[in-house]
């Protein structure tokens, strides 16, 4: 199912009036960041912002509730299938041979941003016979060049092995897919795991019908329905990339980053392009519900967990919330341990009992108030590795973290005590 489907069938905003590629879209999405943003008179192109900026609408989008989304994300990863290949895909329609990026329609988004950024582009590459599906924002430099950020993960290690051999990367970034395909490219999984059939599974176990891709001259593999089809190559040049708004809403500096080549832009009839606001809801949930879920297959064979979340005042990275049905005095502390050890980017998680809504804030900071005593129930752990994003490290990526058990204490109190008054 293409974006342009969601996007016509979603209720949202339309801005008819002229915009500026620069600013404008982030001015409009943040007046509303739950709503979806159109922007048919876009310079380049008709734009959506916002679209998957809330968990009920990213559910609606794949069929399923908004609760199970982690689950179903989980068993994906599990249980890949293969994508289904078709003939005459959309995404080939439409082939720029003379390309120039400054008329697509990219904004930026910030003043101290480096320039005007793909934001929600999925990176395809494929080397020795393995595929990495992977997020990675792309600043404009020039009619045929960006500078990407490159962090030590898969794509990293692809680039790393075609450099090794004198080779410049062959990539695609494909921009404006469905959130089947955005999940998995946000999840971190092992190396040589392909989370094109990831997406796949999660296609098929929410909407019925496996990923459909299309083949390009050389082989590699596509979405056939994306919006935009950006065909190039990572050189072995380098430039300046950032500074950007990550996803604290902090900027991140300015890098020495590869340089990007894109030889072919491809699109669909009519296309829309995808923007992922920097730091709004809509990134908080791609990036944080994969690590979600993740976090929740470790602390399953710890404790007994009812859900979990990464909230949205930790930019959905940095702050977590547990809830289990405690059977032990010390599940609270198992799962805060092993919160940490599952998503090494969080500094601080709350573990509560089942009665409390995870997703309401404040039924949870009513269980540190009534159920929590730091010198009993805190845990502090000094000199860990943890996210480069948080401003406030003395050492970048070297943080405290620290957990609050907030369950009620099964020893030496009167249960009575803890539970909520209620009439009916």
């Amino acid at each position: 199912m293409s974006l342009s489907y969601y996007v016509d069938n979603f209720e949202k905003d339309v801005i008819e009036r002229s915009v500026e590629v620069e600013l404008d879209v982030t001015r409009e999405a943040l007046k509303k960041p739950k709503t979806p943003i159109y922007f048919p008179n876009f310079p380049g192109g008709p734009l959506v912002v916002n679209l998957f900026a809330t968990r009920k609408r990213l559910a609606r989008a794949m069929g399923i509730e908004k609760h199970e989304i982690v689950d179903h994300l989980a068993q994906a990863v599990d249980s890949p299938i293969s994508p289904k290949e078709i003939q005459g895909p959309p995404i080939l329609n439409n082939c720029i041979e003379e390309v120039d990026l400054t008329k697509l329609p990219i904004p930026k988004y910030y003043p101290g941003d480096g320039g005007r950024y793909i934001t929600s582009g999925v990176a395809f590459a494929e080397i020795n016979g393995e595929r990495n599906l992977s997020f990675h924002r792309m600043m404009l430099t020039g009619k045929n060049t960006f500078s990407i950020r490159l962090v030590e993960r898969d794509l990293f290690k692809m680039y790393n092995i075609a450099k090794e051999r004198d080779e410049e990367l062959y990539f695609c970034m494909a921009i404006g897919l469905c959130p089947s395909i955005l999940l998995p490219a946000a999840t971190s999984v092992d190396y040589g795991i392909d989370e094109l059939k990831v997406a796949s599974a999660l296609r098929k176990n929410t909407m019925g019908g496996r990923v459909e891709v299309a083949r390009m001259e050389n082989g590699n593999l596509v979405p056939a329905h994306a919006e935009y089809l950006l065909e190039g190559r990572i050189t072995h040049k380098n430039g300046p990339e950032g500074p950007f708004v990550d996803i604290t809403g902090t900027y991140d500096h300015e890098r020495i980053q590869p340089i990007v080549e894109i030889d072919r832009v491809w699109h669909k009839d009519y296309p829309v392009y995808h923007s992922l606001l920097p730091g709004g809801n809509e990134h908080f949930l791609l990036m944080g519900l994969p690590r979600e879920s993740a976090m929740k297959r470790d602390l399953k064979r710890v404790v007994k967990v009812k859900d979990l979340r990464l909230t949205e005042g930790g930019c959905s990275w940095l702050h977590g919330v547990v809830s289990i049905y405690k059977e032990n005095e010390d599940d609270g502390l198992k799962a805060i341990k092993t919160a940490f050890d599952a998503h090494k980017s969080m500094k601080r998680v709350i573990i509560v009992d089942d009665d409390i809504d995870i997703h309401d804030d404040t039924q949870v900071e009513w269980a540190v108030a009534t159920r929590f005593q730091a010198d009993r129930d805190m845990t502090v752990m000094e000199n860990q590795k943890g996210s480069t994003l948080d401003p406030s490290a003395r050492t970048p990526g070297i943080i405290t973290k620290y957990g609050l058990d907030a369950t009620r204490p099964r020893e030496g109190f009167d249960a009575s005590m803890f539970k909520r008054a209620e009439i009916e």
